[in-house]
């Protein structure tokens, strides 16, 4: 059998290889009419006035809905919670006492419109076609307004006593000002949806590109004022999330209500101009650190202002209370920050992968090295100085790291990278007319998430049998058809090829949240034995039926049930043909943290006449409590290396003074390509989890949680020599030309 620890191949890559897969523009209903968002053109603006007249009389035209049709019909703003909803994470209360500000969007905008791209008006019509040229022709009349300036949370956490007295005898400090780029998450799938509306029942059913079910279902509800249990939501392949589609969007409730009111099921197709206006993003922090260090390198304080761009609304005080509450890392000090977050006329910002942890991870990494070069230390023996070396260990915020072994693979992953055979190394690629450098960096992560979490397991005999688990955490793309397979194969014995997995469809999923903050594994491993076990134990009594043998000389292994110590047994699929479906469910509710970490190492040559970096070996050993699957852990170290270098070295949203996105193409907006990277090595670590009954952590976001400061690092060194000391992010290459130049006008 295929279990826990076995490199399997995923499962459902046939399928999706070969065209089988059923992503969100493949949904299609007899009858369907197309749907058409008219976004607005102004960053911040009062609706004067729309003009629907000419839009409503053009061949096609279905209707056009408005902010004055929403509050007719009595829909509600979407119901963001935008705090940390569980325990291990920690709270952000102002520090005036007053209470946070929470600024929720109605689905349409009403009386004001407060970034560009906000959703004005939806154009239904017979066709695509018929919609956009109705939109075109929807008049609307803007007054425009000056920039929002208000803020939604000012906190001060951390130990602030102990911080301002380890400054106060500090013999060495630097400080570092850096902006932490705007990115979005440029899923390979534009977002759609399809809303139909049974008129009979008073039914409505989505189906969308969601990163959950329940909670699309719970939020489509309160939109639409309805009981739940007249909303059904379907995902079926989603093709990308990284976090931005966790949150509820404004065409998830147009669709099914104009669905309502056209009597005909409707379909919005979004364009990847769409996607950059419209889609939630991520990072967009200005944070200001600054490290002091008594005389021998230890650390005594670290005091940090971190100030995170909410966007238009409050979708989310996730990135900021989990960056500050790890701002410290792996390393041993007092810290205090101030955790500030703020509105603009831009689209919110949300938890996009590892959110707020790459963002702080690279702050103090850059420190790190900074004090390292300023103050005549070695930054390798600096980390090791510093390094928390017994777990658990609390930080300075409260935040308790279970298990972990940081040192052992802090000294493996400059083995696994041959740091000492670097000096070599960068000889080689000075002897060719580029420069070479190396960087490092450790990360904690901090996961947490939804807490409750439920499975429902139930063997079949039908089709030769097959193993049924129901549950809310919906892939998309982590492999859980696979992995969770194999969960069911290490506890029913069971081939994973047997195993079905029922995760899109809120008709049979009844409790559960999606995939973030690394949840999905370790609650599912939780429920899926749980009911595992259960049904072993039902099992077994059937068997002792069957067997005609007392119920203790039954034992279980490898799918079967035995009579202890004779020849005798029977199949768990055969048992469940005979004697009907042996089923059995669990649900959790965990209220503790999970703290993967590691270890990465880049290196990066750099053209110093262009500018132009490239990585051309990167190391990463990340531990992951107990490995399911290698395989798929692996992929998706290498995704997050990626992302975090697109992130490091190129890419950004930007804005001009009047609110308007000027890198809303791929012509303007950079990502990486296969091309772009060495084959990455990368090795796993397994201290099993004292927070989890399994020994399990995440894997998803070890790989792009340090890749920022490490790659950055690598960088800097690569013209330290220059007089460079520190290149804001994306290291694009005018800007490393830049810090050339100006390094060499000094």
């Amino acid at each position: 059998m295929s279990g826990i620890g076995t490199a399997l191949p995923r499962l459902e890559d046939a399928r999706l290889l070969t065209g089988q897969g059923c992503y969100s523009d493949d949904f299609r209903l007899p009858g369907q009419a197309y749907g058409c968002v008219v976004r607005s053109p102004h960053a911040h603006a009062r609706i004067v006035g729309i003009d629907a007249a000419a839009a409503t009389a053009m061949p096609g035209v279905l209707a056009v809905l408005t902010g004055a049709d929403l509050l007719a019909d009595g829909l509600q703003p979407i119901p963001h919670a935008p705090m940390a909803s569980s325990p291990p994470d920690i709270k952000l209360a102002n520090i005036d006492g007053t209470p946070l500000l929470i600024v929720r969007p109605h689905v349409l905008a009403v009386e004001t419109v407060r970034f560009v791209g906000e959703p004005v008006a939806f154009v239904v019509a017979e066709s695509f076609g018929a919609a956009r040229d109705a939109a075109e022709a929807l008049h609307v009349a803007y007054d425009e307004l000056p920039p929002l300036e208000e803020t939604a949370v000012n906190a001060l956490v951390g130990d602030i006593g102990g911080t301002e007295a380890g400054f106060a005898r500090a013999n060495h400090t630097v400080r570092l000002d850096t902006v932490i780029p705007r990115v979005t998450g440029v899923p390979m799938e534009p977002r759609a949806a399809l809303g139909e509306y049974d008129g009979e029942t008073g039914r409505y059913t989505l189906r969308a590109g969601v990163g959950a079910i329940v909670r699309p279902k719970r939020e489509l509800a309160i939109i639409l004022g309805i009981d739940p249990a007249k909303v059904r939501v379907i995902a079926r392949d989603i093709g990308g999330n990284f976090g931005t589609r966790n949150y509820f969007f404004p065409e998830f409730a147009l669709v099914c209500w104009a669905a309502r009111r056209v009597g005909r099921p409707v379909k919005w197709l979004g364009d990847r101009h769409e996607a950059f206006l419209s889609d939630y993003a991520g990072r967009d922090f200005r944070i200001v650190s600054e490290l002091a260090l008594d005389g021998d390198g230890g650390f005594v304080g670290l005091r940090s202002g971190s100030f995170s761009n909410l966007g238009a609304y409050t979708a989310s005080f996730v990135p900021l209370t989990k960056g500050t509450q790890l701002m410290t890392s792996l390393y041993r000090m007092p810290a205090m920050a101030q955790a500030c977050g703020t509105l603009s006329n831009t689209q919110s910002t949300a938890p996009y992968r590892s959110a707020g942890r790459p963002e702080v991870m690279f702050v103090i990494e850059r420190l790190i090295d900074l004090a390292a070069r300023t103050h005549g230390f070695d930054r390798i023996a600096l980390r090791r100085r510093n390094m928390v070396t017994a777990a658990p260990y609390t930080n300075p915020f409260g935040v308790t790291y279970d298990t972990g072994d940081y040192l052992g693979t802090f000294d493996a992953v400059l083995e696994l990278a041959d740091w000492h055979g670097f000096a070599a190394r960068r000889a080689d690629s000075a002897s060719r007319g580029v420069r070479r450098g190396i960087g490092l960096g450790g990360y904690v992560e901090s996961q947490s998430g939804a807490p409750v979490e439920r499975a429902e397991v139930a063997v079949l005999g039908d089709g030769g049998g097959v193993v049924e688990i129901v549950i809310g955490t919906l892939s998309t793309g982590q492999g859980h058809a696979t992995s969770f397979a194999q969960l069911a194969s290490e506890w029913l014995g069971v081939a994973p090829e047997r195993v079905r997995l029922v995760t899109d469809d809120s008709d049979r999923v009844s409790v559960g949240s999606g995939s973030h903050s690394g949840r999905s594994l370790r609650l599912a491993a939780t429920t899926i034995r749980q009911a595992s076990l259960g049904i072993v134990a039902k099992g077994r009594k059937l068997a002792a039926e069957a067997l005609e043998a007392g119920e203790a000389d039954i034992v279980f292994q490898s799918g079967r049930f035995a009579i202890e110590g004779t020849d005798r047994s029977i199949g768990l699929f055969e048992l469940a043909a005979g004697r009907g479906p042996i089923a059995d469910q669990a649900e959790v509710d965990s209220r503790v943290g999970s703290y993967p970490y590691g270890w990465h190492v880049c290196e990066v040559e750099v053209d110093q006449e262009t500018g132009a970096v490239r990585i051309v070996r990167y190391t990463a050993i990340d531990d992951v409590g107990r490995a399911v699957n290698p395989l798929i852990l692996h992929g998706q170290t290498h995704g997050g290396i990626a992302q975090g270098a697109g992130q490091a070295l190129m890419e950004r949203c930007v804005y001009d003074p009047q609110g308007q996105l000027l890198t809303a193409t791929f012509m303007d907006y950079a990502i990486p390509r296969a091309d772009d990277f060495p084959m990455f090595g990368t090795a796993l670590s397994e201290v099993p989890s004292t927070n989890h009954p399994l020994g399990f952590r995440g894997g998803g976001e070890g790989g792009i949680t340090p890749a920022l400061g490490v790659i950055v690092n690598a960088v800097v060194d690569a013209l330290a020599d220059l007089g460079v000391t520190h290149i804001d992010m994306p290291a694009t290459p005018e800007r490393v030309w830049q810090a050339i130049q100006a390094a060499q006008r000094r």
